[in-house]
């Protein structure tokens, strides 16, 4: 009588595969509370919609779970094939893994990158921060993804046994692959080495290979630098390791423009100074900070006046330059024409040309 009661093998797979089933259930319903929870307390760093980030990742790790338990097999009546389950789930468990990490990352990333303001004209920590995680954000998933796939491969065993004989030779090998991969390397190095020492940082303003723009995207070999007229300058990371290039940017964002004028000897001083102060206090652009004339240099036949002024960024340093030194050269030609850089001539009749 007590034998009827015993479930069979069927029946207790069937029992511990429920059960089973519904710890993970539980699992997953705990974890998505908890960090609901976290979301909603403002003291906490963890975004609301940290659920639907995390959520795909966390099935498909319970879900591999769930495929590595024998009363799934027994169950289905899959005894036979036992390996296959288990390796199927070791794959899904190890990508699930790595999808996750990934996705705590971005997060990370988005909960400390939206505490700046990128937008704003003294964007100097913005750009720092934002700069850092981008590259750091990329190494780190490059490392993951690496380990994920050997990770995978590793659970077969012809692959492994390949692996373990290629170890032997990997001293040899290591050495031609470091040769023949050198420049790759130094460009991957070069692009740590920005994100850790940061000479350029996303949206400075630099002066590269004669060209004016700014930093659209840094990656681990490369470097997209957005120039004035829109188009795209592309340089390898070593090119800002090994070469000397302007960054307008890297301390503040304000910056000095100036503007030089080329005129004669009678010009008048004061009266540009004055113009000048009329001008940027007209001009939207101008910080009111620095305006001011300097007389530079003199030549025989001109003098060299520089007028500088002052923006909050190099965009607006731009625009007040061409503002100011067209509105300067307005006013002389209306107001002094006679003080534009001209070329004088002295002709000396000889005496002796009376007589011809």
């Amino acid at each position: 009588m007590f034998e009827e009661l015993i479930p069979d093998g069927n029946q207790r797979s069937l029992i511990i595969l429920s059960l089973t089933f519904l710890l993970l259930i539980l699992i997953y319903v705990a974890l998505t509370t908890m960090l609901k929870r976290l979301g909603k307390d403002p003291k906490y760093l963890v975004p609301p919609d940290i659920i639907r980030k995390v959520a795909k990742p966390l099935i498909l790790i319970l879900a591999a779970i769930l495929l590595r338990t024998p009363a799934l097999r027994n169950s289905l009546g899959m005894e036979e094939y036992a390996d296959v389950f288990r390796r199927v789930g070791s794959i899904l468990f190890i990508f699930a893994f790595a999808w996750l990490v990934i996705r705590i990352l971005r997060v990370v990333k988005e909960v400390l990158v939206g505490r700046y303001n990128m937008g704003e004209a003294n964007n100097l920590k913005a750009r720092i921060v934002f700069t850092q995680f981008t590259i750091l954000e990329r190494i780190v998933i490059f490392i993951v993804v690496i380990l994920a796939l050997g990770a995978a491969l590793m659970t077969f065993e012809s692959i492994r046994e390949i692996g373990v004989s290629l170890f032997a030779s990997a001293g040899v090998a290591g050495i031609i692959i470091g040769f023949s991969a050198q420049k790759l390397i130094a460009t991957v190095i070069a692009g740590i080495q920005i994100a850790l020492t940061q000479p350029i940082r996303l949206d400075d303003v630099v002066i590269v290979e004669g060209e004016w723009g700014r930093i659209e995207e840094i990656s681990l070999t490369y470097v997209i630098v957005r120039i004035w007229d829109k188009r795209c300058l592309i340089l390898p990371t070593t090119y800002f390791i090994e070469k000397p290039f302007q960054n307008w940017t890297k301390t503040s964002t304000d910056l000095l423009g100036t503007v030089f004028l080329y005129t004669d000897y009678t010009v008048s001083f004061e009266a540009l100074r004055e113009e000048l102060q009329r001008i940027v206090n007209n001009a939207k652009q101008w910080n009111g900070q620095v305006a001011n004339i300097q007389v530079t240099d003199s030549r025989a036949t001109y003098v060299e006046v520089r007028a500088t002024v002052s923006a909050d960024d190099s965009g607006k340093a731009w625009e007040l330059r061409v503002h100011v030194r067209e509105k300067l050269i307005e006013f002389l030609q209306k107001n002094y024409p006679q003080s534009l850089a001209h070329t004088r001539v002295l002709l000396n009749r000889d005496s002796s040309s009376n007589n011809i």
